[in-house]
């Protein structure tokens, strides 16, 4: 974007960097909140942790100057910093929780990096940035290269770099960095995993401006559902599919596999380990950076989470409206029935129906066509064949009577109040084996006036016309005789 006057007269009335930049406090309001949430990537505090922490902020810098130079509250400090005029905290309440929280706006974040870089750095690295512009101009000329032969060559010659540096490997000849390279390119993964960290704080923002245009739009909306929810989720659509959004599931997608994770890890503690990187490795936030990147993420994620939670809610919430506005119909229908019942109208108008209801079939109910399954068979005279079958199998298949052993039991409790199984089947021996006595079982279980004791066994015997005795272990069954 161009810098012209007018761009410039707007930012410098209206952007929450740029009122940082001139406000009379700018370097207690400016160090209390890079110290607060950049140093250590604190990406939410709660309002009590907030004013007690700028009160001793405070009441320590009151203690360096001369005078009372922060004469107005923490509280009052805090209620300017999140008002629209200034715009360098965000105030939001977190899910489940009732207490508001703080975390740093996009703008100010911008501010503050800025002011970083006015305390300048050990030293500017020109060489990396320039090998760093060719890498990333390399990467876009092939990225889009689309001539095979071009790309060959581009191909080969990287293999025969890596061949070279191979063959030196061999020979013992290792060609590393300079302490000034390694420096100078350590520093730059340094500024850039922190500015990283900023950025999510832009892409949260998103979020959080989307997530706040729909409540605002479902508050005032009173036309078809449907169109809302188009509405609102081609706008959803065109933040996740934009470049930003795209990128961010990118990244996402990345940091979270555990490979880059063990990779990232183990390239920490070796960078760790080179002696040659000195006061650099005093910044102890870089060591676990990682981490900072996946709660930041996270934060994200749930800022997603909750816009998806919003409109399901709204969906909940109109269905409920719905069926209720259908329920009035309804009882409105039935108050008018009732009233009519006794007096139908006499005019043309009213109509009768027979039966409690009118059958309505709706067009969708009817089925869809299917068409018929077509076999097709082949052209091949089925053959005629014969097959001996034995008949026997068919016709020597056990029949109960089932009416001739209840017989059997009403007899047998026609002397006695109850009777057992056992009992019965010594006075009618059984004719058809296991057969018979399971029919037996199935009987007493479905007779109300029985009692089967599983406690208690007894045995029972038969035999079978040229066969061996059988016995069979069974609980206590015992038939009473009908109290009718």
């Amino acid at each position: 974007m161009a810098l012209d006057y007018d761009t410039l007269a707007h930012h410098r009335k209206n952007h929450p960097a740029w009122k940082l930049f001139m406000a009379d406090n700018v370097a207690m309001v400016a160090s209390f909140l890079d110290r607060t949430f950049r140093e250590n990537n604190v990406r939410m505090v709660s309002e009590s942790e907030l004013i007690l922490a700028l009160d001793d902020y405070q009441r320590s810098l009151a203690e360096r100057q001369e005078g009372d130079i922060f004469p107005r509250t923490a509280s009052e400090y805090l209620t300017e910093w999140t008002s629209d005029s200034r715009g360098w905290l965000r105030k939001f309440y977190p899910k489940g929780s009732d207490i508001p929280h703080y975390d740093l706006t996009p703008e100010a974040e911008k501010a503050l990096s800025w002011m970083e870089q006015l305390s300048g750095v050990g030293f500017i690295g020109t060489e990396g940035r320039l090998n760093l512009c060719f890498d990333l101009l390399r990467q876009v000329v092939h990225g889009t290269e689309e001539n095979r032969g071009l790309r060959l060559k581009s191909l080969k010659k990287q293999k025969k770099e890596l061949e070279d540096e191979i063959d030196r490997l061999k020979k013992g000849e290792f060609t590393g960095l300079t302490d000034r390279e390694l420096r100078e390119r350590f520093q730059q993964f340094r500024q850039t995993a922190r500015d990283l960290l900023g950025d999510f704080r832009a892409v949260e923002r998103n979020f959080s401006e989307l997530d706040r245009s729909i409540r605002e739009e479902i508050t005032l909306w009173d036309g078809e559902k449907s169109e809302l929810l188009r509405r609102i989720l081609e706008r959803h659509d065109e933040i996740a599919d934009s470049d930003e959004g795209q990128s961010f599931r990118a990244f996402w997608d990345f940091i979270m596999h555990p490979a880059s994770q063990d990779e990232f890890e183990r390239l920490l503690e070796r960078a760790w380990d080179i002696r040659e990187l000195g006061d650099l490795l005093e910044d102890r936030r870089i060591r676990r950076v990682h981490f900072d990147w996946i709660r930041a993420g996270e934060q994200t994620q749930r800022r997603v989470a909750l816009l998806s939670g919003q409109l399901r809610r709204y969906l909940d919430d109109k269905a409920l409206w719905e069926n209720r506005r259908i329920m009035g119909f309804l009882r409105d229908i039935e108050h008018k029935a009732v009233r009519i019942m006794g007096h139908p109208p006499a005019d043309a108008g009213f109509m009768e129906i027979s039966g409690s209801k009118c059958e309505v079939t709706l067009p969708v109910d009817y089925p869809l066509f299917s068409p018929p399954l077509a076999v097709s068979l082949a052209g091949i005279r089925p053959e005629t064949g014969a097959e001996e079958l034995d008949m026997s199998l068919l016709l020597n298949q056990t029949f109960v009577d089932r009416s001739r052993l209840e017989s059997n039991i009403d007899a047998c409790l026609a002397d006695s109040a109850q009777v057992s199984l056992s009992s019965v089947i010594s006075r009618f021996p059984l004719k058809q084996g296991l057969a018979e006595l399971v029919t037996y079982a199935q009987v007493a279980s479905e007779r109300t006036e029985c009692i089967i004791d599983e406690s208690v066994r007894e045995r029972v015997s038969w035999k079978k016309e040229g066969d061996r005795c059988r016995q069979a272990d069974i609980p206590l069954i015992l038939f009473c005789r009908s109290k009718k």
